[in-house]
Order: structure tokens, then C-alpha cells, then sequence
């Protein structure tokens, strides 16, 4: 007779196969039938390392250096208030082989005066014939105690349901699949576009060059570029191991500013969160000052070349001062003009709430979307997952789940 468990994973899989599409993710079930091969589901353990890591290879995830775990998952400090070991993941272990993974971060966030504890799921990844297992591992996942709040970011369709099927929902926060950026330099862009075209390299070469002086005068004549009007405000920029504390001032003073739902952003986890250790990408810090005082900063990440070619930097975070808009333009302008010196080709936003978004949209930004929804949820308690279920709380960002934790090599 089946186990419980089995037959939990069964029926959630019956779910998700009534309304999915053809698989293409480690989500999938390829093989069409539930639980086709036998194995087992167990905590992963840091000798697991090099196992997971040969994994994520195998199906082109970047790997995390064992350095990268250590920060993640000894120096971590969301660890400091727990009394109980936080698992670090789970593997699917066939014959003494790992096929499936799931990571685990621990995270903090802060929701009115309340202080929740938050776990994040990571690099989710599954052979073909184990996908089916998948499922265990995400019950896993949502089986910890005490937890306050699930969260999943970089989600695919297929996870998204799985995710949903365990009781999560897309963060409603308006947007946060829609990522708008501004082209910086036209020809890499252009060249970039052509090639996913799959235009023949002999004519892109020629028709690039129009096509980049064409967009480089319409960036023109609709004023596709952030720009901020004549102000007070002193923009220096830090790296971030410089963060201080007015950091720590700041911190407590947005806090004071309403109910709000916010990843730790205390300068202990500031100075954690973006040490990564490896990192290739430049991450920057620029701090608004008015008369000397801290009133905001806006965290960005030059990425350096990614897969299609482009050279990105990214506006990762912004805490604000009762999100002054005079000083998010500022400092969005101020990010505009060092992504520009940094040689990167697209500025990119992507997340912050409705005000901050409807600033950028003043300067034209192109838009593209995310296939999946990015960001899942779940309260750990009705009441909670009923209010989060509103918009208004959120200040969803890449700090939130794994997406700036990931060094890029």
C-alpha cells in the first residue's frame, strides 16, 4: 500500500498535469508517470557539495562555490536567532547517487514591529527521470518549522505550480514580471536583438549600424534616458563594504514609516548579503545625502557580459526616506550615468513598488516580461498569507529571494 506521502505526491502531480503545458524545466515530470524511479528524499549535508554541484552543471545552473556555501549557510545571519538547526536543502539520492536538489536560505524580514522568520527557495534542479520526485522535495521545503514566511523567486511555470499546489501565491505586488530598462549603448543591443532573430552575421553587421543610430535618435526624441531636475541632494557612491552606520539610522528610520514588509536591511545583513564570495559582478552602493544626513541609497550590480552577450548593471535595491521622489529620481539619474561609465549596455529595474515604477516610466523605458511569474509566497499562517495577499505591504526587489546571492563567476 502506498505511503501517505506517496500519495500526496500523487495527487498534486494529478493536479499539475490537468493544467500544464509541455515540460521544459526541472519541474517537469518528462517521463509521464508519478514517482517512476525509486529513490529517497533526505536533508543534503555539506559533504553533498561537490554531488549538487556536478548536478547544477550537468543542466547548465551556474554552481555556488563551497565558499559561497559557508556564507550562505554558517555566516548567514538569520542563523543567530534560531534555536533549532535550519536544514540547508534537500536531495533526491537514487542508489547512492544525488538527482534532485532543492536549497534552503534563512532569512529575516521585518513586517511593522514584528520581526518574521523567512525561508527562500534555491536552486531547484532534478534529472529527468526524477522529476516526478520533485514534488518531495518541495513538501520539504514547505514542511519546515518555525517558519513565518516561504518564499520562491526565479520560479518557471512548472514550479510556479508546484508552488501553488503547496498553497503559495504570485506576490501581488503589481508588475514585478515586467522588467523596464534603458538602452545605454544601441549597436551591442542591436547586435544582441539580431542575433536572437538568428539574422545572417554578414547582413546583421550592416543593418546593425542603421538600427542603432536609428534607436540612438529615437532614445533621443522621445528622452529614453533618466534624468534628474537641478537639486540640493549630494550623490556620492561606496562600495559596499563601506556601508556604515547612518545605514543602521536610516534602516530604523523606514521602519518607523508604516507596515510594510521588508527583507532585513539591518547593516549586518547589508554587509553580508552583498559579500559574496567570488563575485565577479561590481556591486556599487550611492547614498543621497541632504546636508551631510543619509536619506537614501540605491544598491547597483554591473553584471559584466551574460550569456547573449550583453553587458547589464541592474538597480538591485533603493531605501528611501518616505519614498521621496525627488530623491529616487536623483538617485535612478545618478545610476543611469554610472552604469553608463561602467560600459554596460542596458540599465534594468526590476520589482519596487508602483510609485518608484511610475517615476521610471517618465523616461520611456523599453519593457519585457518575464515568460513565468518570478515570485511565489506563502504565510505560514492564515491571517498572515490573507494580509499579504494585498499589495500595499510589499516592497518586492532583487534583495528579496536569491536572485543577488548567486556570485556571478
Amino acid at each position: 500500500m502506498a505511503s501517505i506521502e506517496t500519495r500526496i505526491s500523487n495527487a498534486i502531480l494529478a493536479k499539475i498535469r490537468s493544467r500544464r503545458e509541455p515540460p521544459s524545466d526541472p519541474g517537469s515530470d518528462a517521463s509521464g508517470s508519478s514517482l517512476p524511479v525509486p529513490a529517497k528524499i533526505r536533508e543534503a549535508q555539506f559533504s553533498d557539495y561537490q554531488a549538487i554541484t556536478d548536478l547544477k552543471q550537468r543542466f547548465g545552473l551556474i554552481p555556488d562555490s563551497l565558499e559561497n556555501w559557508k556564507h550562505l549557510w554558517q555566516h548567514n545571519p538569520a542563523l543567530k536567532p534560531l534555536q533549532t538547526k535550519r536544514p540547508i536543502g534537500w536531495v533526491v539520492e537514487a542508489q547512492g547517487k544525488i538527482v534532485g536538489y532543492l536549497g534552503s536560505i534563512p532569512s529575516l524580514y521585518r513586517f511593522g514591529d514584528k520581526t518574521l522568520t523567512a525561508v527562500i527557495g534555491s536552486g531547484f534542479v532534478a534529472e529527468p527521470a526524477y522529476r516526478a520526485h520533485t514534488v518531495r522535495l518541495m513538501g520539504a521545503f514547505y514542511a519546515q518549522k518555525p517558519v513565518d514566511l516561504y518564499i520562491s523567486t526565479t520560479a518557471v511555470e512548472a514550479t510556479g505550480k508546484i508552488a501553488c499546489a503547496f498553497g503559495c501565491e504570485p506576490m501581488p505586488q503589481g508588475d514585478y514580471e515586467t522588467v523596464m530598462f534603458w538602452v545605454l549603448r544601441p549597436y551591442p543591443f542591436i547586435q544582441t536583438v539580431m542575433t536572437k532573430l538568428q539574422i545572417n552575421p554578414a547582413l546583421s553587421k550592416v543593418l546593425g549600424s542603421f538600427a542603432s543610430v536609428a534607436l540612438g535618435m529615437e532614445k533621443l526624441f522621445r528622452g529614453r534616458w533618466p534624468r534628474s531636475s537641478r537639486t540640493k541632494l549630494s550623490v556620492t557612491e561606496i562600495r559596499a563594504n563601506e556601508i556604515g552606520e547612518d545605514f543602521e539610522a536610516l534602516w530604523a528610520e523606514k521602519l518607523g514609516e508604516g507596515t510594510r514588509l521588508l527583507a532585513d536591511r539591518s547593516t549586518e545583513f547589508l554587509h553580508w548579503h552583498y559579500g559574496l564570495p567570488g563575485d565577479q559582478a561590481k556591486t556599487r552602493v550611492l547614498c543621497a545625502r541632504n546636508d551631510g544626513r543619509l536619506i537614501g541609497y540605491l544598491v547597483i550590480r554591473d553584471e559584466g557580459c551574460n550569456a547573449d552577450g550583453l553587458r547589464r548593471s541592474l538597480i538591485v535595491d533603493m531605501i528611501v526616506k518616505q519614498d521621496d521622489q525627488e530623491t529616487v529620481r536623483t538617485l535612478i539619474a545618478a545610476a543611469y550615468k554610472h552604469a553608463k561609465a561602467a560600459g554596460s549596455d542596458v540599465l534594468e529595474v526590476q520589482g519596487f513598488p508602483a510609485g518608484i515604477r511610475r517615476i521610471c516610466a517618465q523616461w520611456n523605458p523599453y519593457m519585457r516580461r518575464f515568460p513565468a511569474t518570478p515570485f511565489y509566497y506563502k504565510g505560514a499562517t492564515p491571517s498572515l498569507h490573507k494580509t499579504l495577499a494585498d499589495s500595499a505591504p510589499w516592497y518586492g526587489t532583487p534583495f528579496d529571494g536569491d536572485t543577488t546571492l548567486m556570485p556571478q563567476a
